[in-house]
């Protein structure tokens, strides 16, 4: 099962509309025609070097062996030089290459550029900028595990409020905040998020998407599940949301039941998981039965510690001959994904260990 990137509906309304207005319908990256596309300069071929005539490289002033006799000296000289580098390359400047070639390469632990805090100096311009731009930094601080940028956004999230575009820019750092491996990280996600959309934290808003939830419209649909999910993670009558999210579980389009199971994920209480683990194994759509494995294994909100709760069921799962192969290897990934554990897709391997462990 590739695990993927947590999703979030397809364009989002402005934050100036009030809560209670229609969404914006989910958008589709439109596909470019070759046409429409400006000729890069880097994609042109390189026409053959030294080559003369039409579509060469090089144009010929005069007799080609005279340009050769005039740079023969030059090159000559050249060659030399690099001839004489192995004498007189000192032993010290050889150590020091090898070190900035250890630098330069992409395997072993990772290198700190700088201590990961955020400066004064940063802290101090934050009063002089925009807020849409105090929340893109301390966004990106914080999905960099810069000290201080979850304190920052705490302590500014609620004057943004009203104030934010989700902009390309800001809906991409959401995202990418939402699949950092710090679940502090993902809920700051989730309070810039509810800021941009303008939406207080209070229950009268979950009773407001409760009604929105049940639209005609696919798109309000979805924004009122995924918004509802936003508010029970913060504590927003989680138990009435997470009622409301099993209940559309059961409804008839798949799209209704894929954004219920994102929003049951962005919850992340103990009650979701049983509802999580039984769309895994009955729900008809393939989507929705691997978006519901993601969601136990890695995406959402749930805890390490919830997460391995799941197991015993999991286990259950891996030779239960009413599932299908696919489905089966979702089970061996979200185990994988679970314990870290790199064993094969075998139910017997996975029962040893897991009894190994317990004990």
């Amino acid at each position: 099962m590739p695990i993927k990137a947590r999703l979030r509906p397809g364009k989002k309304r402005e934050a100036t509309e009030s809560p209670g207005s229609n969404f914006t319908p989910s958008g589709v990256n439109p596909t470019l025609s070759p046409m429409s596309t400006p000729e890069d300069p880097r994609l042109q071929p390189t026409p053959d070097y030294g080559s003369l005539g039409p579509g060469g490289g090089t144009q010929s002033s005069g007799p080609l062996k005279s340009q050769a006799t005039r740079w023969r000296p030059l090159a000559a000289i050249a060659i030399g030089a690099l001839l004489a580098l192995p004498f007189v390359a000192s032993r010290s400047a050889l150590a020091a290459w090898e070190q900035i070639a250890k630098f330069l390469t992409l395997q072993g632990k990772p290198e700190p550029a700088s201590p990961a805090v955020l400066s004064e100096h940063e802290i101090e311009g934050l009063d002089h900028q925009r807020p849409q731009k105090q929340a893109e930094l301390l966004l990106e601080r914080a999905i960099n595990h810069y000290d201080g940028a979850n304190d920052q956004i705490a302590a500014r999230v609620g004057h943004w409020r009203g104030k934010l575009k989700l902009s390309s820019q800001l809906n991409a750092l959401i995202t990418a905040a939402l699949n950092s491996n710090d679940l502090r990280v993902r809920a700051a996600a989730i309070e810039i998020d509810l800021a941009a959309m303008n939406l207080t934290k209070n229950p009268s808003n979950v009773e407001l998407f409760v009604h929105e939830a049940e639209s005609k419209v696919q798109s309000e649909r979805n924004w009122a599940l995924w918004s509802l999910g936003l508010l029970g993670n913060r504590g927003v009558d989680s138990e009435r949301v997470t009622e409301v999210l099993i209940a559309h579980l059961k409804d008839t389009d798949e799209a209704s039941r894929h954004w219920a199971v994102e929003s049951l994920g962005l919850v992340g209480t103990d009650q979701t998981i049983t509802p999580l683990l039984q769309t895994f194994h009955d729900d008809p759509s393939a989507f929705v039965r691997e978006r519901a494995a993601c969601n136990l294994a890695q995406s959402g909100m749930l805890s390490q510690q919830q997460r391995r709760t799941a197991i015993p069921q999991l286990l259950n799962y891996a030779d239960d001959p009413a599932l299908d192969s696919q489905t089966h290897g979702w089970v061996f990934q979200a185990l994988r994904d679970i314990t870290g554990q790199n064993l094969p897709n075998e139910a017997a391997a996975w029962r040893n260990w897991y009894s190994t462990a317990v004990n």
